[in-house]
C-alpha cells in the first residue's frame, strides 16, 4: 500500500559545517548566481575571483564584498586565503582550470559537465585522487531537498521495482553563440547532462544507449532523444532540445507507483506520488517550502562540499566522479551516434 505522506528531506544545517574560503575562476552568469546564493544561504564565503578580461573581476567582486579581484588564474589557485576553487568557465576550459586548482593542492568544484569528453573527465578524477583533494562536479540537483526525498522513497522501495525513467529538457538557446559552436556546443552537454544525471541517480550506470536527433546548421546537436537500457531490464528515455521550451519534466515509474517530479525537474520544486494503475488522483505530494527558490539551490552543493571535507572525504557520495565520467561517456556516444562531433573529435 502506498503511503499517504512522503518523507521530509534530511538537510545539512549550513551552520554545522566548516566555513570554507572560496575562489572563483570565470565570473560569468552562473558564477554570479552561485556567489549570491552561497552568501545568502550558507556560511561559505567567496574571498577571491579571477578573470582574464580587464575589469571583469573587479566588477564581480566589488558589489559582493569579495576582497581579492585577480587577473591571473595561477594567482587565484595559489592564493593562501583560498581553500576551494569553483570553476565556472565555459565547458572547453573545465579540464584545464580544474587541473590548475588540483595542482595547487586546492579542492575544486567544477561546473557541469565535468569535461567535454570522458577521457578529460577521468583525467580530472585521477589528478584529484593523486593529489588527495576533493574534486566534485557541480551537479547541484543531487543536493537540493527533493533529491533527498527521492533517495528515501527509492531506499524504502515505495515504487516497487523501477522499470522506466522519463525526462525532457528544452530551452530555446539557439541565440547563444557558445552553444552553437563546435568547440564545446550542443544541447546534450549543456542541458542533457541534467537528464543523464537524473537517470543515473535512479538506475545507476546504463549498459547501452541509442540516440536519434538533429543537428544545428553549425553541426552541433540540437534535438535528441536517447533510450538508455540497464542490466535490470529498466529503460530511461531522455529528450533534450535547445530549439524549443518544453515542460522540462521527469518521472520515475515502478511496479507499485509512479513519482512525478514537479516542473522544472532540475530546480527545487516538489514530487507527487501516483498509484501504478491509471488514476489521475495523487496519493501523496511533497512541496519544497524551504524558501530557497530556483537557481538559489546552487547553494546546497557548497554546504555539501564543506560537509564532505569535514568528514575527510575526497569524493562526493551523492555524485561520485565515476558516475559523472560514466554519464559523460554516454553523452559522448549520444552525440556521435547522430553525427555531432566537437572540434578535434572523429
Amino acid at each position: 500500500m502506498l503511503p499517504s505522506s512522503l518523507p521530509a528531506p534530511r538537510l545539512i544545517d549550513p551552520a554545522s559545517v566548516s566555513p570554507l574560503r572560496w575562489g572563483i575562476i570565470g565570473p560569468g552568469g552562473i558564477a554570479e548566481t552561485f556567489a549570491d546564493s552561497v552568501h545568502k544561504h550558507t556560511t561559505q564565503r567567496i574571498v577571491a575571483v579571477a578573470s582574464q578580461t580587464p575589469g571583469k573581476a573587479e566588477a564581480f567582486a566589488i558589489p559582493r564584498g569579495i576582497p581579492h579581484a585577480l587577473t591571473s588564474y595561477d594567482a587565484l589557485v595559489n592564493h593562501p586565503e583560498v581553500d576551494v576553487v569553483y570553476v565556472a568557465t565555459t565547458h572547453q576550459f573545465h579540464k584545464e582550470h580544474a587541473l590548475l586548482a588540483i595542482a595547487a593542492g586546492k579542492h575544486v568544484l567544477v561546473e557541469k559537465p565535468l569535461a567535454t569528453n570522458p577521457t578529460d573527465a577521468k583525467e580530472i578524477a585521477d589528478a584529484a585522487k593523486a593529489a588527495g583533494v576533493l574534486a566534485m562536479e557541480a551537479m547541484w540537483t543531487r543536493y537540493i531537498p527533493q533529491a533527498d526525498v527521492m533517495r528515501q522513497i527509492f531506499a524504502d522501495g515505495i515504487l516497487g521495482e523501477i522499470s522506466f525513467v522519463l525526462s525532457d529538457f528544452g530551452q530555446d538557446l539557439r541565440h547563444v553563440p557558445r552553444l552553437m559552436d563546435q568547440v564545446a556546443g550542443g544541447g546534450l552537454l549543456d542541458l542533457g547532462i541534467y537528464n543523464f544525471a537524473f537517470s543515473s541517480f535512479v538506475l545507476g550506470n546504463a549498459a547501452e544507449i541509442k540516440t536519434v536527433g538533429s543537428l544545428t546548421n553549425t553541426g552541433v546537436d540540437e534535438t535528441t532523444t536517447s533510450v538508455l537500457s540497464y542490466a535490470s531490464g529498466a529503460q530511461a528515455v531522455a529528450t533534450v532540445t535547445m530549439a524549443a521550451f518544453t515542460p522540462t519534466a521527469a518521472s520515475v515509474t515502478g511496479s507499485s507507483g509512479r513519482l512525478n517530479i514537479h516542473e522544472p525537474f532540475f530546480t527545487p520544486s516538489g514530487v507527487t506520488l501516483f498509484a501504478s494503475e491509471f488514476n489521475p488522483t495523487p496519493v501523496a505530494t511533497w512541496r519544497d517550502e524551504t524558501g530557497v527558490p530556483a537557481h538559489e539551490g546552487l547553494s546546497y552543493q557548497a554546504t555539501a562540499l564543506a560537509s564532505f571535507l569535514d568528514q575527510g572525504l575526497t569524493d562526493s557520495p551523492l555524485r561520485p566522479l565515476a558516475e559523472a565520467i560514466s554519464d559523460n561517456a554516454l553523452i559522448y556516444q549520444a552525440r556521435h551516434q547522430i553525427g555531432a562531433f566537437l572540434t578535434g573529435e572523429k
